[in-house]
């Protein structure tokens, strides 16, 4: 389990790096800052100047390893737009977009494995059926289109919900929160809708699928030739062999959620690290770019080895084959 441990670990270090690589090489092609960051007085001598003040003149790899060194300490540099640490930034905008993230997720993965059981369960049912022609819309759907038009309903229509912006917070520390105000609550239910109904409806189908495929297993109709009740044989024998495969997939789309907010908190106007990115292109701020695809590496990378971790423990054939090969 060490050894797979240490193997994973070191594979991830490679990925980050050759993600931030990429990313940073890709900034060079956006624009050049000093541009946006000048008026239109400006001189030959203070585009130098300015230059040199960034390190913008310095040879790519030399930029690239203080980037790196500087992301191992936390430190992404100062905005170009806003003239402050990137850190700090970052910290004011995670909040927002973890709890959106956060509740997206709650909702994909409860809502999306309590269906997939019951259409796998009733698979012949009407209910079921009508929940699968309705599940569509999720899949075929675009995001910013699903927002618009729940923005349209609830927002316009009904005047039931916010259609922008976080509402109310509360401070707690350097953490600001909406689970504490009535508005931030309201505020927190259509983009978490929006963001979480793709992995919701994918989640489920999935679920469905892996149910009924395990449902025609010979040890299920030995289960109900014993006289097990239908609830033990669905849930004690049936979902629990159904989640296995789902971990790895469920794992990746709760990564997608964070790194798809872009999406959402665009259509929203939500105060987020993925609203930050948006604007962080318009103004050619290579600082915020860097760090924001770096944090949804490391999140991305995180997750996907907590995961395989997790798969590793759960599977006992995992387990048992890394033995036989050694």
């Amino acid at each position: 389990m060490l050894a797979y441990v240490i193997q994973r670990v070191f594979q991830s270090a490679i990925v980050l790096l050759v993600v931030g690589l990429v990313a940073f090489s890709m900034f060079r092609f956006v624009g050049d800052p000093v541009d946006n960051m000048l008026g239109q007085e400006r001189t030959q001598a203070d585009i130098e100047r300015l230059r040199t003040q960034l390190g913008l003149d310095q040879p790519f790899p030399v930029q690239y390893y203080k980037f790196l060194k500087g992301a191992a300490q936390g430190n992404f540099g100062v905005s170009y737009r806003q003239g402050r640490p990137v850190s700090d930034i970052l910290v004011e905008r995670a909040p927002a977009t973890l709890e959106l993230a956060a509740v997206s997720g709650f909702l994909a993965i409860s809502i999306g494995i309590a269906l997939g059981v019951f259409t796998a369960i009733r698979r012949n049912g009407v209910a079921a059926n009508t929940i699968m022609s309705v599940s569509l819309i999720g899949v075929s759907l675009p995001t910013f289109l699903i927002g618009i038009l729940l923005i349209y309903l609830f927002s316009v229509e009904l005047g039931w919900l916010p259609s922008f912006g976080r509402g109310d917070t509360v401070q707690i520390g350097w953490w600001t929160t909406g689970f504490l105000t009535e508005s931030g609550l309201k505020a927190l239910i259509l983009p978490s809708i929006t963001l979480g109904l793709y992995q919701m409806t994918l989640i489920m189908r999935l679920v469905r699928s892996e149910m009924l495929e395990v449902l025609r297993q010979d040890y299920i109709r030995f289960a109900r030739a014993r006289g097990l009740r239908d609830r033990a044989v669905n849930f004690r024998h049936a979902l629990k062999n159904t989640l296995v495969p789902v971990i790895t997939v469920t794992g990746l789309q709760l990564g997608s959620i964070i790194a798809f907010a872009i999406i959402t908190e665009t259509v929203f106007q939500w105060p987020g690290v993925g609203l930050l990115f948006i604007n962080a292109i318009q103004f050619v701020d290579i600082p915020v770019m860097a760090a924001y695809l770096m944090l949804i590496s490391v999140m991305f990378v995180g997750i996907n080895l907590l995961v395989d971790l997790l798969y590793f423990a759960i599977d006992p054939r995992l387990r048992a084959d890394r033995t036989a090969a050694h």
